[in-house]
């Protein structure tokens, strides 16, 4: 396993290369800190890092190696510790390379590889634990259907959500109509996706998209106070998760097949199309490097 371990005043953080895991052993809260590069969106190396993070929970039945016991993990927080920036989504220029050399194996293995990220954190392991989304600054495309698939969406006020995919002729493959059909109705998840419009966190939570909103700037506060009001009625709450599950239940076939009707999709596409999508990846490079320099700029003065 590739990654390094150190202990912090009650929490246990895990370094691997563009995820940080923080434990909190008083609360049972597993923290996940998204930062892949070059662009915080879904490479190759964040999804084998969150696989791998799984495995360990998986393996250990929801509990969490340290301090050289296994505690038992009671909530888990996926969020970023990018600043503006939840995930931008799919790797773009991942796609179009492979779009582009008519890869379909490729795309296939890709997107495979999302959605054996998103379906357990989607069903909570079918473990007695909740999982939970963070959302500060922008999900997009795959960033917002990851955000989707935790029991719990908590969004901070001025976060941005969207799925712009058919702007480049395409839809989010990866569970979104799913995810949102189940949190709202298919009617309104299809106009959600068709759309293409970035929303804020105010509107999707008065769509019932987003559970709780949150102040600028209080995320894990707010993380906090779910926790403390969910623990005092913990058995009631997890029965309930299960039930919502057996009655509309999400599954990996339902989400493998909506995923090879996108990769069809995807080899499809255009010169036309892609030249959108490449516009759109630029963009999210200039915005990015922005944010960094602004970053470098506040450290050294």
């Amino acid at each position: 396993m590739s990654f390094e371990s150190k202990k912090f005043q009650g929490s246990v953080q895990a370094y691997y290369e563009q995820l940080t895991t923080r434990f909190d052993m008083e609360h049972g809260i597993i923290w996940l800190y998204m930062h892949a590069a070059p662009r915080p969106c879904f490479t190759p190396r964040l999804l084998e890092d969150l696989r791998k993070y799984q495995r360990i929970l998986e393996n250990h039945g929801g509990r969490f190696p340290a301090n050289g016991e296994l505690l038992p993990v009671n909530y888990q927080v996926l969020t970023s510790d990018v600043p503006g920036v939840y995930n931008l989504g799919g790797d773009l220029s991942l796609f179009m390379s492979l779009i582009r050399e008519r890869d379909r194996t490729g795309l296939l293995k890709y997107a495979t590889a999302c959605i054996d990220v998103l379906f357990p954190n989607a069903i909570n392991y079918n473990l007695p634990l909740t999982t939970i989304s963070l959302v500060k600054g922008q999900a997009l495309g795959g960033g917002f259907e990851a955000a989707l698939s935790s029991n719990v969406v908590i969004a901070e006020r001025g976060s941005q959500m969207g799925l712009p995919e058919i702007l480049f002729n395409l839809f989010p493959g990866m569970g979104a109509y799913s995810l949102l059909a189940r949190r709202i109705d298919p009617i309104r998840a299809e106009q959600l996706i068709l759309g293409g419009r970035i929303h804020t966190a105010e509107e999707l939570f008065e769509m019932g998209v987003v559970d709780i909103l949150a102040e600028e700037g209080e995320g894990e506060e707010a993380v906090y106070r779910y926790v403390r009001k969910h623990s005092r009625s913990r058995i009631g709450q997890l029965a309930m998760q299960r039930v919502r599950q057996r009655y509309n239940p999400v599954t990996h076939a339902e989400l493998m097949d909506i995923t090879r009707i996108w990769v069809d999709a995807a080899m499809q596409l255009e010169a036309k199309d892609l030249k959108v999508m490449e516009r759109l990846v630029r963009a999210q490079d200039k915005a990015f490097s922005d944010e960094k320099k602004g970053e470098n700029a506040h450290e050294v003065a």
